[in-house]
């Protein structure tokens, strides 16, 4: 009978495991790394919890969490201001990311140097409201005519592909994919960081988030989904080799070198000068939603509802 003890306790375990849903931005990435480690590894199991991480389909992630089709998600600073201001009652409990690791990017040789180049060049558009209101910003900055960036919308066309195509000249882009990948591929690429351009720039994407509800309805279900995600991308900033295999085996379809080279890059910038993993900084919030409001993105809000740090683990 005491042979039967593990394995009737593991029943039990995952009888009465709590069922979470994860929704992803996008295609699992090493944005994400940190949430299959706690998988692999079993930290939501040490929680009680059987996690699924699904990838968004009709709804966004911002809309499957704030109605109660996932517990959690990943978005962006930017996302959660804007389904804030829409009525959303989403709460961001976590930067993924410490820093902002995106900018603009063009290939060596192409005439593009600098933001005062940019005249006349073709820029690939995603055709959101805060990149064209980024742009005009960076434009007036460096003192260039906004009128003469040609803006070509290019939809899912993924930045190797249209560098080399010559779709478009430059393109704003995550430097720990899309700029690896370029290279990987063997372009000669330049990049420029947002926070690099202008400090209100350096917000954070990605980040976690929960509802209002569930931070109401089950506070200790958002502290134990945190203990264990944080132990995750704990486990990826210390090894990211190996973290880079665990992501792989759960996301086979992905490019090996690229997910490799990424995560080398990426494990570096999970926590940088913070307090803790997943810290946020109210400052950071309050600075590029007052940029937002300031370019009529979004009215008035409580910004400082928007996050909080409160389910973080204290170690």
């Amino acid at each position: 009978m005491r042979k039967l003890w593990p394995v009737l306790i593991l029943i039990c375990t995952v009888g009465f495991a709590q069922q979470v849903i994860v929704a992803l931005d996008w295609y699992p990435n090493t944005n994400h790394t940190g949430l299959y480690v706690a998988l692999e590894k079993g930290y939501f199991a040490e929680e009680g919890l059987n996690v699924s991480i699904v990838e968004p389909a009709k709804l966004s992630a911002e809309q499957m969490v704030a109605t109660n089709n996932a517990q959690f998600g990943i978005s962006f600073q930017e996302f959660v201001t804007f389904a804030r201001a829409e009525g959303l009652p989403i709460v961001s409990i976590a930067a993924i990311v410490q820093h902002n690791t995106s900018g603009f990017a063009w290939l060596k040789g192409s005439g593009i140097s600098s933001p005062k180049d940019w005249e006349g060049k073709i820029y690939g558009a995603w055709g959101t409201e805060v990149e064209e209101a980024m742009l005009k910003t960076i434009a007036r900055k460096f003192g260039i005519n906004w009128n003469k960036i040609k803006m070509q919308t290019v939809g899912q066309l993924d930045f190797v592909t249209g560098l080399r195509q010559k779709v478009f000249d430059f393109q704003w882009v995550f430097y720990g994919w899309e700029v690896i990948a370029a290279k990987l591929a063997g372009l000669e690429v330049e990049f420029l960081a947002l926070k690099d351009i202008d400090e209100v720039f350096d917000y954070y994407t990605p980040v976690l988030i929960t509802s209002e509800r569930l931070i109401q309805q089950s506070p200790e279900l958002v502290r134990k989904f945190l203990k264990a995600v944080s132990k995750g991308y704990l486990y990826a900033i210390k090894n990211p080799e190996e973290s880079a295999r665990i992501l792989l085996k759960h996301a086979p379809e992905l490019d090996e070198k690229l997910v490799v080279e990424s995560q080398r890059f990426l494990s570096s910038k999970y926590w940088e000068d913070s307090p803790k993993w997943g810290w946020q900084d109210e400052r950071v919030w309050r600075r590029f939603y007052e940029w937002m409001r300031e370019n009529r993105l979004v009215g008035e809000l409580q910004i400082e509802k928007a996050f909080t740090n409160e389910f973080l683990p204290s170690e």
